[in-house]
């Protein structure tokens, strides 16, 4: 199959486009590129690649950046999708959507099914949550997949910052209110390989098994990294000042996966273990 896979130099959408390339034709395309805002650029780009599938990673992630850029969040995670899902329909691809577990509000204290109604707390949220609506309402052959507390060998994440202020601090201070999935990159894209191999188009939660804290994931970082005796102390988010409010629980259950198509994503455990192994 051939596969266009958009912010495929990020984090997530270069293990993206490692793993699809086992199984299909991928061309990858990254910012500065194309500018997905860009209907016609964008419109170009697709009918030129003729994809079969597009797998659409690239979006504006800074949660709190968001906050203080309102309109290039709606542009670039609703309106370039809005983008993306039309051009698709013209050239008679798939669509695969990558959104984000921020579409909820956390009010919830079991994991969210896919059915769960989002109700988003923060302009991040809101801009992936529109993104969603806009694949849904323009597209019947689409995936959406929602993942969180994302981390790989590919960019910044919250597993190397610990590591690192660690070694430079000697001490941490991190949430200890806030639970959900810490998430392998590289675990994400296997599903994705499976599930778009199906044609069983819908919304699926893809994370690593399992649910902790901003302060027990730091912790398990350090003690699966050799740095057992840097203390870390537990704070509120009330504490972490931060623009963006957070969902104090945003733990997602992988329910889709494993009922329509078979697939377990690992315990989030395993896969930090693998990833500072490696």
């Amino acid at each position: 199959m051939k596969v266009l896979v958009t912010g495929a130099k990020g984090m997530l959408g270069t293990d993206m486009v490692d793993v699809l390339s086992g199984e299909h034709r991928v061309i990858g395309v990254d910012i500065g590129e194309v500018d997905i805002t860009d209907a016609r650029a964008t419109e170009t780009l697709i009918f030129e690649a003729e994809p079969q599938i597009v797998v659409h990673t690239a979006a504006y992630t800074d949660v709190d950046g968001c906050e203080s850029n309102i309109r290039h969040a709606y542009r670039v995670n609703a309106i370039g999708t809005r983008n993306i899902a039309l051009a698709c329909r013209k050239v008679g691809a798939a669509m695969l959507y990558v959104s984000t577990d921020f579409v909820f509000d956390g009010v919830k204290r079991e994991p969210y099914l896919e059915r769960d109604r989002p109700n988003p707390l923060n302009v991040y949220g809101f801009s992936k949550y529109a993104g969603e609506q806009f694949v849904a309402s323009l597209l019947a052959e689409h995936y959406i997949i929602r993942t969180a507390w994302l981390y790989g060998e590919n960019g910044k994440n919250f597993v190397t910052t610990m590591m690192r202020l660690a070694d430079e601090q000697g001490k941490l201070k991190v949430v200890d209110d806030q639970f959900g999935s810490p998430t392998y990159t590289v675990d994400v894209a296997l599903a994705v390989a499976r599930l778009i191999a199906t044609g069983k188009y819908g919304i699926y939660h893809m994370v690593n098994t399992g649910q902790v804290s901003w302060c027990g994931f730091a912790r398990k970082v350090l003690e699966l990294s050799g740095r057992h005796r840097v203390p870390v102390k537990p704070i509120s988010s009330e504490q972490l000042s931060r623009p963006a409010i957070r969902p104090a629980y945003s733990v997602l259950q992988n329910s889709a996966l494993e009922l329509t198509i078979g697939v377990t994503i690992r315990l989030w455990e395993t896969a930090l273990e693998d990833f500072i192994g490696n």
